[in-house]
């Protein structure tokens, strides 16, 4: 049996047998993340966004997270750019309205 943390397509895969935790509103995302991100990889982090997977949160907003499903708090995920030292975040707000992708800069 393999140990150790999943990598990004065990986790999709993983994903598609998961219930969804929440509902994610419309989606939008800013002109500058849609000029930076690939939107195939986009929708496969929002899709572990979408399960509970919270990317690379630290466990101390992770947590929060995992409350804040039950509790209707906002979501937030972070994903990594390929190839690149930045992130990008996809938020959920607390009323489930929106998931909005965005880069820190944009914030």
């Amino acid at each position: 049996m393999r140990q150790g943390p999943m990598d990004r397509e065990d986790r999709a895969m993983k994903t598609k047998y998961q219930s969804q935790l929440f509902a994610l509103g419309d989606i939008v995302a800013t002109k500058a993340f849609m000029e930076k991100v690939d939107p195939r990889y986009a929708l496969s982090c929002l899709e572990l966004h979408h399960s509970g997977d919270w990317g690379m949160c630290d466990p101390e907003d992770a947590k929060s997270n995992d409350a804040c499903i039950k509790d209707g708090g906002r979501l937030m995920s972070v994903w990594p750019l390929p190839d690149e030292a930045e992130s990008f975040w996809i938020i959920t707000e607390w009323d489930r309205s929106v998931t909005t992708f965005l880069l820190p800069s944009d914030y």
